[in-house]
């Protein structure tokens, strides 16, 4: 396979990070969701909070010939570098410099996920803004805008406005309905009438999204014991039907972490073509890091009384420089749930799709 057809979808500000000589292949999500909602795969979106899972990843995206995305939320990784101590700058630099020393020879995307702006506020959407040019100017190549959690047409008017800020460099566009809450809390899900409003409303505006993010009763974080997965699959075919009517090419499915892969594999037909995995990754780097440091950060988090992933920043500098059989052995554990993941995801020969529809259009 020919891998050239992707150079042409390489955006202008990601060619002048990268140089002249670079064979790294970073691709605007644009191109990606476009020609990629014609196949019934889903691109894995992984949220890499400790950096070592990184090698993994791509190792099994190489042997696999698979299309991912590489994201972090904007409380992961803001312009403060969240929870995980990583800036855009740094985020995307790590990601570059991985698939350059790993000679990673696929197409990917660096994904802005989650641009949360959780009201209407002029303080809300201009902390959002500058985040976004941050983005860019690290070599962002998809974004997601996420004002889910404000009603509808406040919702729509944001994305209005910060998609302005996005105009002109072909990238990867994901709007949200309906907040995905975390195991455990309860959370309404999206309707079909609310889809048929919000996208019409973006459309009138000249709004034409890539992906949809819905709430389809999925959660974030990690499963308790005795706690079920529900899924409304039905519901989710059923959206589809609706978006793709308003252009869209698929819809996001959040919060992957232990939904058993027998549903995961599903989720292709019923129109997902993005799929967001995040705390599984902490969870893999958790089982590879040196037991003393997991111990120290297990009772940060208790005498704190916070989620264990807050203590990632922390801890930040002794997680980047464990021993080097230790990240080996992260990257290992990394590399098997990937391919697990992306052979559920039905995206193994992805790339190989994606490279045939490009040539055709």
């Amino acid at each position: 396979m020919n891998l050239e057809i992707f150079r042409q979808h390489i955006p202008d500000h990601v060619k002048n990070l990268l140089g002249s000589d670079s064979r790294v292949l970073l691709i605007n999500g644009s191109a990606a969701f476009r020609y990629s909602g014609r196949a019934p795969f889903i691109i894995m979106g992984c949220n890499p909070r400790i950096k070592h899972v990184i090698p993994g990843i791509m190792r099994a995206a190489e042997e696999l010939d698979a299309l991912i995305a590489f994201e972090l939320t904007a409380t992961e990784g803001g312009l403060d570098g969240g929870y995980t101590g990583q800036t855009p700058e740094r985020f995307s630099k790590t990601i570059i410099d991985y698939a350059e020393t790993t000679k990673f020879s696929k197409p990917f995307i660096i994904h802005a996920d989650h641009i949360t702006v959780k009201n209407s506020s002029e303080e809300e959407q201009t902390a959002a803004e500058k985040l976004i040019e941050a983005q860019i100017k690290a070599g962002y190549t998809s974004f997601a805008v996420d004002a889910s959690f404000n009603p509808l047409k406040e919702n729509i008017q944001i994305v209005a406005r910060l998609f302005q800020k996005l105009q002109g460099i072909n990238a990867g566009l994901e709007v949200e309905l309906d907040e995905v809450t975390p195991v455990g809390r309860e959370s309404s899900l999206t309707t079909v009438e609310d889809v048929e409003e919000f996208l019409g409303a973006l459309a009138a505006a000249g709004i034409s999204p890539h992906l949809l993010a819905i709430n389809n009763g999925s959660k974030s974080g990690n499963y308790l014991d005795g706690q079920l997965v529900n899924i409304d699959l039905q519901r989710t075919g059923d959206i589809f039907a609706t978006a793709i009517k308003f252009g869209v090419a698929g819809l996001v499915q959040h919060g992957i972490t232990g939904t058993p892969l027998r549903i995961v594999g599903k989720l292709a037909e019923y129109g997902i073509r993005k799929a967001n995995i995040g705390t599984l990754w902490q969870n893999v780097a958790h089982a590879g890091l040196p037991p003393d440091l997991v111990d120290e950060m297990r009772d940060w988090s208790r005498l704190e009384k916070r989620d264990i992933k807050y203590a990632t920043a922390v801890f930040a500098d002794r997680i980047d420089s464990i021993p080097a059989n230790d990240k080996k052995l992260v990257a290992d554990l990394a590399y098997r749930e990937a391919k697990e993941f992306i052979t559920a995801f039905q995206a193994k020969g992805s790339v190989s799709k994606l490279a045939e529809t490009l040539n055709k259009n």
